[in-house]
C-alpha cells in the first residue's frame, strides 16, 4: 500500500468513526481521541477498574490513578520527578497539568542548582477543573474542588475549595455521598 493510499484509508476510517460519535453522543473528536478507547488505554497504564484516559493526555513516570477517575484531554501527567497518585472518583478536566518537578532554580542558576522534585498526591473524589497547573509536592485532600485556571503550589486540606492564581481557600464540601453540597466563604464585592 503506498502513502496516498494509506492515507486515504485513515481518513475514511476516521470519517465512519466521526459519524458514529456524532449520532451516538453528539460530538466531534480529534483523531486520537476518537480511534483509540480511553478505557482500554488507561488499563494498559495499569489504573484502577473503570478510570479512562484520552488519548491525547500525556503521562510520565509513575502515574498512579484510582478507579473510576477520569483523566480529560490534553492533560499532563507528569511524575517523572517523584510520582502522582491520584484517588477513586476523580475528575482531572480538560488541559489540567500535574508536575512531579520544576526547574526554576537550575535555570536561574545557570545549571548549577539541580531541578526541584516532589511526588504529588490527589484524594478521592477530588474535582480538578480546566486548565490547573498542580505543582510538586502538593497534597490535595479528599472530596476537595479546584477551580477552573487555578495555579497550585500549596497543600490543599480535605473537604476544601480553592480557587485562583496562586490558589485560595474559596469555600468548602459540606456532607458525603448524595448529600453533599458547596458552601462559599462570603466575599466582599464592594470597591
Amino acid at each position: 500500500m503506498d502513502t496516498r493510499d494509506f492515507l486515504d484509508l485513515l481518513r475514511a476510517t476516521y470519517l465512519r468513526r466521526e459519524a458514529e460519535l456524532k449520532q451516538q453522543f453528539d460530538r466531534s473528536l480529534p483523531f486520537g481521541d476518537a480511534l483509540f478507547d480511553r478505557w482500554e488505554r488507561a488499563r494498559r497504564l495499569n489504573f484502577g477498574e473503570k478510570a479512562s484516559i484520552y488519548n491525547s493526555s500525556l503521562v510520565y513516570g509513575d502515574v498512579r490513578v484510582g478507579a473510576s477517575t477520569w483523566i480529560g484531554p490534553y492533560t499532563i501527567l507528569d511524575g517523572s520527578g517523584g510520582g502522582i497518585t491520584i484517588g477513586d472518583y476523580c475528575s482531572i478536566s480538560a488541559g489540567v497539568h500535574i508536575y512531579t518537578h520544576d526547574t526554576v532554580f537550575w535555570a536561574l542558576s545557570g545549571g548549577k542548582l539541580s531541578k526541584q522534585t516532589a511526588a504529588v498526591q490527589i484524594g478521592s473524589c477530588v474535582y480538578v477543573g480546566s486548565q490547573c497547573v498542580i505543582t510538586s509536592g502538593v497534597r490535595i485532600g479528599a472530596r476537595c474542588v479546584l477551580a477552573a485556571n487555578s495555579f497550585v503550589n500549596r497543600d490543599v486540606p480535605e473537604g476544601t475549595v480553592v480557587g485562583g492564581s496562586p490558589a485560595k481557600v474559596i469555600g468548602h464540601v459540606v456532607g458525603e455521598g448524595d448529600s453533599v453540597r458547596l458552601t462559599m466563604l462570603s466575599q466582599d464585592l464592594k470597591k
